[in-house]
């Protein structure tokens, strides 16, 4: 029950980070815009698409038109920091390119007014509340999984229960992010902006804070509880002895499983079935004239989700069929 966490949390992550004092600014940081989106994005459908990609996370992108090759990167927003590591020509590829581009803009979260405005906009509307959506039972069950978390309810009551969904799927360790030096997680993205800030690379992103936001707005209430619940009871339920989902999710990371990933999603238990198309295979269409902008002004280093980069809709294919070439350039060990 874990795809939406690794899905859409980058936004989520980043506002509890800065709550948290975690927040990195970049010292350098200047006021430049990512390329327009097409008013009506193409619907990229190739009828050649490879289904079985190769076991990497880093990806050389070069061809169509293009003078210097760019690179794309599998993400996971959050992991255990000991199974951290960096795939092989990560840095190479990294300090080749000329700008950093991720699903969001990392620099608009250097204004805290940025931040306070995302807090009011991951809270529901009209007065809706989490006690108005769910049984007291299933309301028991909530404040029990935060109150361990050390979350009290009058703080997310009126939050969207997707993005309670996050925090709860996502395994974070509160005490430890605030304490950067001792944490027991680890972000891809904080890591690469980090480097992006040491490097003094410009920083750009394919959405924006209130694309993620609104997406949570796409989803009824009432779905976004039930998910809520599901994910908690799945997570309580979990045997001794069983990997958990993070587990799994995290095993398929270190092999780097790009394939497995996306069919996860896709299937039909997943508490993502109907959402597909709202939450990856739109995104990831309509990044690609964006990717196309960034790549032709030069080097990019592209670092997104490993869940958007497989499958027949996946950011690869989707490349693929508008005339770029990408070779897997960090294939785990089989």
């Amino acid at each position: 029950m874990k795809q939406l966490f690794y899905l859409l949390s980058l936004s989520a992550i980043l506002i509890l980070n800065a709550c948290s004092g975690q927040k990195k600014v970049a010292e350098n940081s200047q006021d430049l815009q990512r390329p327009a989106a097409p008013a009506n994005p193409t619907q990229i459908i190739s009828e050649q698409v490879d289904l079985n990609l190769e076991n990497s996370l880093l990806w050389k992108i070069t061809g169509n038109g293009l003078e210097k090759e760019s690179y794309l990167y599998g993400t996971i927003h959050i992991i255990d920091a000991e199974s951290f590591f960096w795939p092989k020509n990560t840095m190479e590829s990294f300090n080749k390119s000329e700008k950093v581009v991720f699903e969001i803009d990392l620099d608009e979260m250097s204004d805290m007014g940025n931040i306070m405005g995302m807090m009011t906009k991951v809270m529901m509307k009209d007065g809706m509340t989490l006690k108005k959506l769910l049984s007291d039972e299933d309301y028991d069950i909530v404040n029990e999984h935060f109150k361990e978390m050390g979350l009290p309810m009058f703080m997310l009551e009126k939050m969207k229960p997707m993005f309670l969904t996050i925090f709860a799927e996502g395994d974070m360790d509160l005490a430890s992010m605030q304490d950067p030096d001792n944490a027991t997680t680890k972000s891809y993205e904080m890591e690469f902006y980090e480097l992006a800030n040491n490097t003094e690379k410009e920083v750009f992103g394919l959405e924006t804070m209130d694309d993620q936001i609104a997406l949570f707005d796409s989803i009824p209430y009432s779905d976004q509880a039930t998910m809520l619940v599901e994910s908690i009871k799945a997570g309580s339920e979990a045997k001794d002895g069983e990997e958990s989902e993070l587990e799994k999710i995290t095993k398929m990371y270190l092999d780097q499983d790009i394939s497995s990933m996306v069919s996860s999603i896709e299937a039909e238990d997943s508490e993502l079935a109907g959402f597909e198309d709202l939450l990856l295979n739109d995104r990831n269409q309509k990044w690609i004239p964006l990717m196309s902008s960034y790549m032709k002004e030069g080097p990019t280093f592209f670092a997104v989700g490993a869940g958007h980069l497989a499958g027949t809709q996946g950011v690869i294919n989707l490349l693929r069929s508008v005339g770029y070439e990408l070779t897997p350039i960090s294939e785990a060990n089989e």
